[in-house]
């Protein structure tokens, strides 16, 4: 059985990696991510505005590591999940990843 969306992954070794993504704009209130990690593996996300710069109260300091194996994920930082204030702007997305594999994102 092949995993949801499972056919290809942005990976990360155990060193650590990282993935920004070309800037979006997304409709919706919550990120959802595809995602495997090691046992001492993580998976972080930052939100940017099109400088690079990181957007407060999305910045990856904020986003508490993620780990484990989930098809449906929602990404949360310290003020919660809601990202519909950033919806309907140009955004990018950094991923901050240790020995981990990104399988897709989407907005619900």
């Amino acid at each position: 059985m092949i995993r949801t969306d499972g056919f290809v992954s942005a990976q990360a070794t155990y060193e650590s990696g990282s993935l920004i993504t070309k800037p979006i704009v997304f409709e919706g209130e919550r990120l959802v991510t595809n995602y495997a990690t090691s046992a001492a593996g993580s998976v972080r996300v930052g939100v940017q505005d099109l400088s690079g710069a990181p957007l407060r109260g999305f910045r990856i300091s904020e986003c508490p590591e993620m780990y484990g194996d989930e098809i449906e994920q929602v990404v949360s930082w310290n003020d919660g999940s809601d990202v519909s204030t950033l919806a309907g702007k140009p955004v990018r997305l950094r991923f901050v990843m240790k020995d981990a594999d990104l399988y897709s994102i989407r907005f619900r």
